[in-house]
């Protein structure tokens, strides 16, 4: 057992009684669920629609494009934004939306009485599900439409649904797994000798057989670098020498779709359920809906509902069209089925959100192995939803990283945030394995993260530890911005202008140390990262404006912290925007979240802030003494 983990088994002691703490859970999810539907209204009824676009919860105005029905027969219709803005948005896969009219920033015309479901976002271009040809009909006649994300009560249905069944579960494998993670039964393992994996390090390997061994649960603990993904993918891998066929899932489409690529480059025939975030050919490729188009039974599905639409909009008042109707059904019903069934008989990865585990496309289905991705930025009602269909769970992930989205701060405080792969971790310790080997930084850079977070016991591969751009450089700078910030609501929280002015200015001095023509030769990459919306949508503004930096654009990314979630850049500058006389740093004092920003970095760290400020709270202090000390 090492020390990262020994916070936590003080903090779970094994219960007597399993069923109590999910009991409890149930009502700090319904207290959520109260907040974020609270906020939801506050937001329609008070929030202007400027402010509603800038967070990213709205795009208006938009234009009505095709519609059509895709492959899973479902009415669809295209949205393009006409005055498209350079904002990071919220829509993705999944998510419910409203329409409704506006002629000025305060609508006019109200909501439209229809709930549509977002399919997939390109850019400027949206596609979503709509409930009914009326739906079609009424956005289409609409005078100055906007399409606006919808309180999500679906995923909360699913979770409570979920937990319910948990909770009541009786004799099955399912209220095994309950007892199991709360400490009360002992798990159980194979006892094959380990298998040798020469690609792999030493940690990388005993946490791939220690997956192998699990019969009922694994966790591999992944700090930033240290190849996590590389050794989920190997464990996925070689779990499929045994078993047929797993499922895979993870909190946010973003990352199911980065562990659905790795295991399809590693020749893993994956089917994807839900569209993926990043919309290309390659994802597209193994979704569901793309498979079930490009079948050789789907010519003919797609003729038979192309009849039954046309005999039901082209039938004559009085005229009995039931039987001809119902056989055609039935027909469309069976081939439906037989291109489902051949599919999953392909697939042997089955991958999707946790939410996603409950989509009708799975009912029915059951895998010997769940694996979990990012299982320390979810919430344990959600993981439930997909370990229902499973006889063991893998779960991956870092609980020193960012941690679950919770609104409500009494059920935060109270333990919502607590997810379940701390719960088990700090219950049964000798299912946890630690990778111990980074692959991404500078030792300077990971040193101070290693010593805060992991107790020193993550250290640096030989082939980056003393890597870096400029010779004699020092890998970490924290430079001194004394710059006011200034309040924005919020929906945005903080700004400081002169701070993002002074960011862009040390990365231009910067690149002209390197030289411009070694940059675009060597292919160096930055990443510009605050921990404020409107910080980063500022400075991603500026860096458009920049007569050095515009060109170079496509190698510079901005982007929240939450956006940097698995990412690294060659170069990354941290904007913490924080300056007052009081020492106030609000959120900044998460920090798990600046453990993320931090760790980007691959061969230079700059962080931008007043040391002043910040140097109130004893991390940042420490942190600073750290960069001066080197």
């Amino acid at each position: 057992m090492y020390l990262a983990f020994r916070s936590l088994i003080r903090t779970f002691v094994p219960m007597q009684n399993a069923i109590l703490p999910l009991q409890r859970l149930k009502m700090l999810l319904q207290m959520e669920h109260d907040a974020e539907r609270e906020e939801y209204r506050l937001q329609s009824q008070r929030m202007s629609l400027a402010r509603k676009v800038r967070r990213g919860i709205c795009w208006w105005p938009v234009r009505v494009g095709r519609s059509y029905h895709n492959s899973l027969n479902q009415l669809v219709v295209e949205l393009t934004q006409e005055n498209p803005q350079d904002i990071d948005h919220q829509f993705e896969y999944g998510r419910p939306v409203v329409f409704f009219e506006a002629q000025t920033d305060v609508p006019t015309g109200g909501f439209l009485p229809h709930t549509a479901t977002v399919s997939y976002v390109d850019g400027e271009r949206m596609v979503v599900v709509l409930p009914s040809t009326q739906a079609l009909v009424d956005i289409q006649n609409a005078v100055g439409l906007g399409v606006q994300l919808y309180f999500d009560e679906t995923s909360y249905r699913t979770m409570f649904g979920a937990l319910d069944e948990v909770i009541n579960a009786k004799g099955n494998r399912l209220a095994q797994l309950r007892d199991l993670f709360a400490g009360q039964m002992k798990p159980e393992r194979f006892s094959f000798r380990p298998l040798a994996f020469p690609w792999l390090n030493v940690s990388q390997q005993e946490a791939v057989n220690q997956v192998l061994w699990a019969k009922d649960v694994a966790i591999v603990h992944g700090p930033p670098g240290t190849g996590k993904t590389t050794t989920l993918v190997e464990a996925i891998y070689e779990t499929l020498h045994r078993e047929t066929q797993v499922l895979v899932c993870a909190q946010s489409n973003m990352a199911v779709d980065w562990i659905s690529e790795r295991l399809v480059d590693h020749g893993v025939p994956v089917l994807r359920i839900g569209n993926p975030t990043r919309v290309n050919d390659k994802m597209l490729s193994f979704t569901y809906e793309r498979r079930f188009e490009a079948h050789p039974d789907y010519p003919e599905l797609w003729s038979i509902r192309k009849t039954i639409r046309q005999l039901r909009e082209n039938r004559k008042k009085g005229e009995s069209l039931h039987q001809k109707l119902a056989r055609l059904r039935e027909m469309a019903a069976e081939l439906e089925m037989r291109i489902h069934e051949s599919l999953f008989a392909e697939a042997r990865v089955v991958a999707c959100t946790l939410v996603g585990a409950a989509n009708k496309i799975l009912v029915g289905k059951t895998f010997p192995t769940l694996f979990i991705d990012e299982a320390a930025q979810a919430l344990e009602p959600a993981c439930w939803i997909a370990i229902r269909r499973a006889h063991r769970v893998i779960l991956a992930g870092d609980h020193q990283q960012l941690p679950p989205t919770v609104k409500c701060y009494e059920a935060l405080r109270q333990g919502l945030g607590v997810t379940l792969m701390e719960r088990i971790a700090g219950n049964l310790p000798s299912v946890v394995s630690l990778l111990r080997v980074q692959y991404r930084m500078h030792e300077q850079i990971m040193q101070f993260s290693s010593q805060e977070f992991y107790d020193g016991i993550v250290e640096a591969h030989p082939s980056v530890r003393h890597r870096s751009i400029l010779d004699l450089d020092r890998p970490i700078l924290w430079v001194d911005s004394p710059s006011p910030e200034a309040f924005v609501g919020e929906t945005h929280g903080r700004i400081n202008k002169e701070e993002a002015v002074l960011t862009l200015q040390t990365l231009e001095t910067y690149i002209e140390k390197i030289g411009r023509e070694r940059y675009l030769e060597e292919n160096l990459d930055v990443g510009i990262i605050s921990p404020y919306r409107m910080q980063a949508q500022y400075i991603r503004s500026l860096v458009k404006q920049s007569d050095t930096l515009r060109p170079l654009r496509r190698t510079i990314t901005v982007q929240t912290v939450d956006g940097f979630q698995g990412q690294e850049r060659d170069i990354v500058i941290i904007s913490l925007v924080r300056s007052n006389e009081h020492g106030q740093i609000g959120f900044l004092s998460d920090l798990r979240r600046m453990n993320v920003a931090m760790t980007r970095a691959r061969m230079k760290l700059i962080i931008i802030g007043h040391q002043e400020t910040l140097t109130h709270h004893p991390f940042y202090r420490r942190l600073k003494e750290y960069i001066d000390g080197l």
